[in-house]
């Protein structure tokens, strides 16, 4: 069975906030400096364009990171979960904020190792924007080549990894230090990771954060779930993609430290 839709609708952030604009000398008029295709050499996609957000400036996602269907979509929903909550199916990478009309707004994920552990119910219980990060203990136990020169943790900005903005799920009343977050690793989305949570592009996240309320209770669908609706033609989908390592000059800039443990 195809995935339902109601209609089809930097590499790196650095590389494309620093490319330089085309120009030409004579011949017709120069597109406007602020036209989109001039500065970044691609048409957006629709939801996916430029977007300046509390100071801080996003480029549009390249349309290679969106074909179908790793995009936001109003879809019909398949699942069972009530209206006004979320479910997150980490086999066919998509997260469903359930509407309640027999609809659901779909939001391509990436789901690291860590995703993958995340079972049951959770409650999101706390929203922050534009939020710092630091590895967890065992993110420097296990994987200090990736993530020691990080200890000390990242500022929330354009460099941190829980990205634009991030939703933090409870347990019991208890911090799960899961987290429903940004990335600026567009090629992870539709992916698995080797390490993080649930990861969605900044425009959505964004997106996702402005039609939640706290709380709201968070399913996740196991692969037998995800199979019967979707299909085992459909789920499960996307590779394992290695860890990237990443110097810290690039990521440093103020050095205040993140208050925020985990991903």
């Amino acid at each position: 069975m195809p995935f339902s839709t109601l209609s089809p609708s930097r590499r790196t952030f650095i590389a494309l906030a620093g490319s330089a604009a085309l120009s030409a000398c004579g011949g017709p008029p120069t597109p406007a400096a602020d036209d989109p295709v001039t500065r970044y050499g691609f048409t957006p996609v629709e939801g996916y364009g430029p977007l300046d957000d509390n100071g801080y400036h996003l480029p549009p996602i390249p349309p290679n990171y969106l074909e179908w269907p790793n995009r936001r979509q109003l879809v019909f929903y398949e699942g069972e979960r009530p209206a006004g909550t979320i479910e997150i199916d980490p086999w066919a990478k998509f997260l469903y904020w359930i509407i309640g009309d027999g609809t659901a707004w779909r939001y391509p994920i990436a789901v690291g190792r860590a995703g993958l552990t995340l079972r049951g119910q959770t409650t999101i219980r706390r929203k922050e924007v534009w939020p710092g990060w630091q590895p967890t203990a065992n993110m420097l136990r296990t994987q200090p080549e990736v993530y020691g020169p990080f200890a000390r943790g990242v500022p929330g900005g354009l460099a941190s990894p829980l990205g634009a903005r991030a939703l933090y799920l409870y347990r019991g009343g208890k911090d799960s230090y899961y987290r429903i977050h940004g990335t600026n690793d567009l090629e992870s989305i539709g992916n698995s990771g080797s390490a993080g949570c649930i990861r969605l592009f900044n425009h959505d996240i964004i997106d996702l954060f402005d039609r939640i309320s706290i709380p709201t209770e968070v399913s996740i669908r196991t692969l037998e779930d995800s199979q019967r609706l979707l299909g085992p033609a459909n789920t499960p989908r996307g590779v394992e993609l290695p860890p990237k390592i990443i110097s810290p000059e690039t990521i440093y800039g103020a050095t205040e430290p993140a208050v925020d443990p985990g991903t």
